[in-house]
């Protein structure tokens, strides 16, 4: 399993909470977010879990994460996002029959979840999704990888799903999506998580 994420640094995440929560707050929810993420990777038992950082591995909240969680840490490597969920999945693939790679954004992102989308790809699917409420996904499963998946996307605007689902038609690719989850990124989906105590102590492991 692949986890992508950015080092929580005040003013480069959740750029649309710093009004709300300022730089640090931001920040420091966006850490927060981080390792319920892992949590709940770590709970689904993967046999193995990658953090792939961005700008780089080197921030130490990846070392603490690392070490907390046991989970190996990788760079980031590509230009922009498409080319580097691509990059992800072409080495994964290599070694391993299917993968998952998941964001950091989506709280209500359950073990459950994870363990529907490892079925749907053991059960013959190419790919598999959770789509966001915001039009992008959440999750993206893969049983084989092809670059036309993730090139000129619109990537962080509403028609990435939509795009995506045109791309596996011309691909000819048996995929499944499972339940429509939201993201954390503006104060609205803010106070909707503290709303849901998703974040609550053993809510990861629901």
């Amino acid at each position: 399993m692949l986890i992508f994420a950015k080092a929580p640094q005040p003013g480069a995440v959740k750029t649309r909470l710093i009004p709300a929560l300022g730089a640090q707050g931001a920040a420091a929810l966006h850490a927060r977010l981080a390792e319920h993420t892992l949590a709940t990777a770590c709970a689904a038992g993967a046999s193995v879990v990658e953090l792939h950082c961005a700008p780089d591995a080197s921030d130490a909240f990846f070392h603490l994460c690392g070490g907390k969680y046991g989970v190996a840490l990788a760079a980031q490597t590509g230009g922009d996002l498409g080319d580097r969920m691509f990059a992800a999945f072409a080495k994964a693939l290599s070694t391993t029959s299917y993968t998952i790679l998941i964001g950091t954004d989506c709280p209500g992102l359950t073990v459950q979840h994870l363990h529907q989308a490892r079925l749907a790809l053991t059960d013959g699917n190419d790919a598999v999704f959770v789509p966001a409420e915001d039009g992008g996904y959440a999750l993206i499963g893969l049983s084989r990888c092809d670059a036309r998946l993730f090139e000129d996307m619109a990537w962080g605007r509403a028609e990435v799903m939509a795009q995506t689902r045109a791309r596996l038609r011309e691909l000819r690719w048996r995929w499944r999506e499972l339940d429509t989850l939201w993201d954390v990124d503006r104060p609205a989906d803010y106070r909707r998580l503290m709303e849901s105590g998703l974040l609550a102590p053993g809510r990861a492991h629901a």
